[in-house]
């Protein structure tokens, strides 16, 4: 017997991607161990302050147990959600909703409540990489249709996904507005989307979690406002970034599609409570006044505009102005981003500072797609995101693989 072997993992484990956001970590503390300044470009954690009235309920639990909480979440909070989707024309009931440990879970279990092994979804990419990671975990199969930056993102005409739609097609994943692209769906896109739903009698996932950063005049239409497909949609998401409190893992995903529910119910019985003093905090965070949001919202629109005119004004760098959430494709002049975001932390430095960027080719399925884009979260601050751009500039400079 050979002592030194070991059992092998899962087929599915292989299969699993490398998170294009998160990956490069290692690399950059290994450059912040040496004393290189990086900015951190790469991950949508805003620096923004959480809500006051979240943080004061945290410090002022009383509980003498931290107990598990309903596995759909305190009813509480499901009520007070329902009040804050109705400033959207989104009319739910605190039964159509179910609280997660995060979007992330939201999305999960969707997809295993309404995929079986070998269906499939359709996909505008680029898209959430964390998706492709969720379909593998239920056993699906996105099937992908391609926006392009020179078309601002925008969906490819319907036709195209229509020719996508199979015996085994059981869904369409969106994110609206968009990560990674900061595209908003119109108005004509989303009835389309809603006839084809309709058509072929298929889910509509909609990850929703950046309602609240839409930056032009175009109106937010959420897939709850689609008529006729109300049993279809299954609406994803989180109080993570409005209130700037990722860490309290706190999600949601909102069905009025009573069978699936109870399906999805199955899975939060399994895991047995979302985290109890996340929902805390985010059931207090729903009353901070319209100023924090307004603040915020200001914010992320001066960010915007400076990142997108920093980006453009580099030779050789194109970036489309992001209609919502806070985050950006742009394309470089390099032969591999995937190559440039490793040598900006391994081999490169300007005045002690470098860059830590997402490579876009871990937001599409075909790994030959985004090899000259990267995905730039615009949650820091003003003076940052400058400083972070003439880094930029320079990188692409001493870069040996500029292609231009």
């Amino acid at each position: 017997m050979n002592i030194m072997s070991k059992p092998q993992i899962s087929t599915r484990a292989e299969l699993m991607p490398s998170s294009p956001i998160r990956k490069l970590f290692p690399l950059a503390e290994a450059a912040e161990q040496r004393g290189i300044k990086i900015y951190k470009l790469n991950i949508g954690q805003p620096d923004l302050p959480s809500p006051e009235e979240g943080l004061e309920a945290l410090k002022h639990v009383t509980r003498k147990v931290l107990e598990y909480s309903p596995s759909d979440g305190f009813r509480s909070l499901r009520e007070k959600l329902v009040a804050y989707y109705d400033q959207y024309q989104i009319k739910v009931s605190a039964d159509d909703i179910i609280i997660t440990t995060g979007g992330s879970e939201a999305v999960l279990f969707a997809f295993l409540a309404c995929l079986n092994p070998g269906d499939e979804i359709i996909v505008p990419e680029p898209a959430y990489a964390n998706y492709m990671a969720f379909a593998i975990s239920a056993g699906a199969v996105i099937k992908p249709i391609v926006s392009t930056i020179d078309d601002g993102f925008a969906l490819p005409p319907i036709d195209d996904l229509e020719k996508l739609i199979t015996p085994r097609t059981k869904g369409i994943l969106i994110c609206n507005p968009n990560n990674p692209t900061g595209y908003l769906y119109t108005r004509k896109e989303m009835n389309r989307i809603r006839d084809l739903v309709a058509k072929y009698n298929l889910f509509l996932f909609s990850d929703e979690v950046y309602r609240e950063f839409i930056y032009t005049g175009s109106p937010y239409i959420s897939a709850c406002h689609l008529e006729g497909i109300e049993n279809n949609v299954v609406l994803i998401d989180s109080v993570s970034k409005r209130y700037s409190e990722c860490g309290i893992r706190i999600g949601a995903l909102i069905t009025k599609n009573e069978e699936l529910r109870k399906a999805v119910m199955k899975f939060c019985q399994a895991r047995l409570s979302p985290p109890l003093l996340g929902q805390i905090v985010a059931e207090a965070s729903i009353d901070a006044p319209r100023s924090y949001s307004m603040r915020t919202y200001e914010e992320y629109i001066e960010r915007r505009n400076c990142l997108i005119d920093g980006l453009n004004k580099i030779k050789g760098v194109y970036s489309p102005i992001p209609m919502g959430a806070f985050y950006t494709v742009a394309r470089l002049p390099i032969d591999d981003c995937d190559r440039f975001c490793e040598w900006c932390l391994t081999d490169f430095s300007y005045e002690g500072q470098t860059i830590l960027m997402s490579p876009a080719t871990g937001f599409y399925s075909d790994p030959a797609l985004g090899r000259n884009e990267v995905r730039i979260a615009y949650a820091l601050k003003k003076e940052d995101l400058k400083k972070a751009l003439e880094v930029l500039a320079y990188a692409l400079e001493a870069y040996p693989g500029r292609t231009e």
